[in-house]
């Protein structure tokens, strides 16, 4: 891998002094070391900017952005996005963890196979950190019409190529917003490749949106009717075939961590 090709990560967070910490030290012991990191605060009220400030003292890839309201992830995202200058862009939440090969191994990977975006499967951890035993594991193939069904990649695993994509922007929606930027760019490119290697681990939080099942059901007939502009009716058909996907061939993705 070209070693002068730089990464830019982008790393939203909101009260999050209790992760962020642990989650910027899986982004400094990466064996791939030209990144760049860029921190937005969405108006913490706890000590989140604080630890932030204290890691950039000892390391200046490391970069923060303060919002002075709450806007929500995706306009810090955004913000995070239209700082970068990598020619990659890669995404980490605050309380999520990169295994120390991610970068490296990613970036062989697109090289390898001449991809501008990629994903790969990912473990999950409990709110202290402790191991489920469970993987998501990320499809060999992915397709637009595919990922227009449910959001099969995994955003603290996802990496695109602005340099040839151009920067791409999440639409200013509360939450799926990350799903709405790789469709996005899957409607450009057709489809893409996924790694089979485990490469992150996704924090579970007790008071995760995605343990609201109502609340994830509203985001995603907004990314159909809202992002994509589908019309009531055809949001409606779409939501029909998202549950079908999500709750009887999704699940398949779930599986043992040593499978």
């Amino acid at each position: 891998m070209n070693s002068e090709a730089l990464v830019s990560i982008i790393m939203p967070c909101y009260n999050s002094s209790a992760f962020i910490e642990e989650a910027i030290k899986s982004v400094q012991q990466q064996t791939y070391k030209n990144w760049e990191l860029w921190v937005i605060d969405d108006f913490s009220k706890d000590h989140t900017k604080e630890r932030v400030e204290n890691l950039m003292i000892l390391d200046k890839r490391i970069n923060l952005l303060n919002n002075t309201s709450n806007l929500g992830t995706g306009a810090a995202r955004n913000k995070g996005i239209e700082a970068a200058n990598g020619t990659y862009i890669a995404f980490l939440d605050a309380d999520d963890l990169w295994h120390a090969n991610k970068l490296q191994l990613q970036l062989d990977f697109m090289q390898t196979h001449d991809l501008v975006v990629t994903f790969s499967s990912y473990k999950l951890i409990s709110e202290n950190g402790e191991e489920t035993g469970e993987k998501v594991q990320a499809l060999a193939v992915l397709t637009y019409q595919k990922l227009l069904k449910s959001n099969y990649i995994g955003n603290l695993t996802g990496i695109y190529n602005a340099h040839k994509l151009g920067k791409v922007y999440a639409p200013l929606l509360r939450k799926r917003q990350d799903w709405a930027l790789w469709l996005s760019i899957l409607k450009q490119i057709g489809e893409t490749k996924g790694m089979d290697e485990v490469l992150a681990s996704y924090r579970i939080r007790n008071d995760s949106i995605s343990q609201n099942k109502l609340a994830l059901l509203n985001y995603n007939f907004l990314i159909y009717y809202r992002f994509l502009d589908q019309g009531l009716f055809r949001s409606l058909n779409s939501m029909r075939i998202f549950l079908w996907e999500h709750f009887f061939i999704k699940k398949q993705q779930k599986m043992p961590l040593d499978h």
